[in-house]
Formats: structure tokens, sequence, C-alpha cells
């Protein structure tokens, strides 16, 4: 059995979900289960798993933290979930220039055994800068276009509770997601696990789909979209923790960062 779980979040791009689906299978051991966020039934991707079809999904989609949270909580209840060792949560914009992603993340996973989270590097990130000489390194925030996750965290800090989009790993009320990462982020440091970045993983966004496709994605024109991201996301921040930016939030997770060095010592040599 595949050790690595990997969910693909798709809505009204079924030729972008098979084309990425069918490149992932192709260069990995990896089971793909896709989740269709409120997809038309006429733009279901061939391979769809899941198929969010209630009415505020179809009216609004889900996104990455409810496209997720549905994904990973359908293992759960399918009691799939404890077949994995690792998941991958991937939106079907991701370009991995990395082909073999999973036999390079598994690496990584067994060779820090306090990582819990692990995110690729895109071409343009600024991080890579930071990981010349050690190609993974931990940070107190991460990028969510991927996510890499041990299923030792995600057991941890699950919601088991009506688990659904709404509730399992991410907060669905943080609809647009700006911020979630941080939170996960703040979360895993707080249970003693690490996140890292790495450069021995690389996948690019293709922003032109938000771009190019939003009338057929059902969202917002692009700037629009991102507008309402932070602003939505900001609102959520300051309703649950009090914060005003996206900054404070990063400094709480830095708090938790610093005192998982004070447990684990061996590990200084990965802290940026």
């Amino acid at each position: 059995m595949n050790k690595v779980a990997t969910i693909i979040l798709n809505r009204n791009l079924p030729k972008v979900t098979d084309k990425l689906y069918r490149e992932i299978k192709k260069n990995n051991k990896t089971d793909v289960f896709v989740v269709e966020a409120g997809s038309q039934k006429s733009k279901l991707s061939k391979f769809v798993n899941w198929h969010a079809n209630w009415k505020s999904a179809k009216l609004k989609g889900l996104r990455f933290p409810r496209g997720m949270n549905y994904g990973l909580s359908q293992l759960y209840i399918e009691n799939k979930l404890k077949n994995y060792d690792y998941f991958a949560l991937v939106t079907n914009d991701a370009e991995f220039k990395t082909k073999n992603f999973c036999e390079i993340m598994i690496k990584i996973f067994k060779s820090h055994k306090r990582l819990g989270i692990l995110t690729p590097i895109a071409n343009n990130f600024g991080e890579k800068k930071l990981l010349k000489k050690t190609k993974t390194k931990y940070f107190w925030f991460v990028h969510n276009h991927v996510l890499f996750l041990r299923r030792n965290l995600v057991e941890e800090l699950m919601s088991v509770n009506k688990p659904g989009y709404m509730n399992f790993l991410f907060d669905g009320k943080n609809f647009r997601g700006y911020g979630t990462e941080m939170e996960l982020v703040a979360k895993s440091y707080s249970n003693y696990w690490s996140v890292g970045i790495t450069s021995e993983i690389v996948v690019n966004e293709n922003e032109k789909l938000l771009l190019n496709e939003n009338a057929e994605i059902k969202t917002e024109p692009y700037d629009k979209n991102m507008k309402l991201f932070i602003k939505e996301g900001k609102a959520w921040m300051k309703q649950k923790y009090g914060f005003d930016s996206k900054w404070s939030m990063s400094m709480y997770s830095k708090l938790f960062y610093d005192k998982f060095f004070e447990y684990y010592p061996e590990y200084n040599k990965y802290k940026i």
C-alpha cells in the first residue's frame, strides 16, 4: 500500500485537474484523491472521489481550508486516514518541477523525526536564499500552495467532533484562508512538531488560472478576490485571536517556534 495520500482540490477545471492527476500518478507512489469543490456536474474530474454538491459549495466553492478539511475528513470517516503515513495537499494550479516529490518528501520526513509539516519552494520564493547550504530548514511561516503533512501531526490536531468541511484540521470559518497556514504552524510548534521548507522540492503556482479562468472557477476577478482574501482573513484573525495583522500572527507562531528549540536543541542547526 502507498504511504502517501495526495488530495487535489478542483473547481470546474477538469482538464487541468486530470492532467495533474496523471502526472502525479505517473511519477510517484501515492494514492490520489480528487475533491470537487462545488463543481458543476458537467465539469467534474474523471477521477473525482468526493463532490461537494450542497448549496453553499455550489454557490461559493470550498477554497483551501474547507476543501482540504473535506478531503481529510472523508478519509477519516471512511476509515482510510490510518492507512497513510503522509499527506500531500495540492491545489490544481500546482506545477511540480520536481516530479518524484513523494520519494523526496518521505526521505526528508524520515530524516527529521519531529518534522510535522513540510512545504516546497517555488522559483519566486525569497526563502531560496536561506536554503543554499542546508536544503531543509525550520520556519515559523509557510506558503500553503502545497502542504506535506505527517499523519502523527494530523491525528494530534484533527477535530473528530462532527468532522467535515467546516471542522477537521483547518478552521472552516476562515473561508478564503488568509492566515490559516499561520494558525496551523502555531498549532504544530505548540505540540512540539516542527515546520520545514525545502529546496529539494520545487512547485510553482500557475497564477494564470486565477487570472484568466476566474469566471469558469466561479470566483471574483483576481484583484477583487485578493482584497476579499485579506479583508475577510484579517476579520477572522481579529475575532479569533485579537491580532490586527498577519505579522502579529507570525510573531505568535514564532514564540512556539523558539520554544521548540529549547526542548529539542539537537535541531538548532535547522533554525533560520
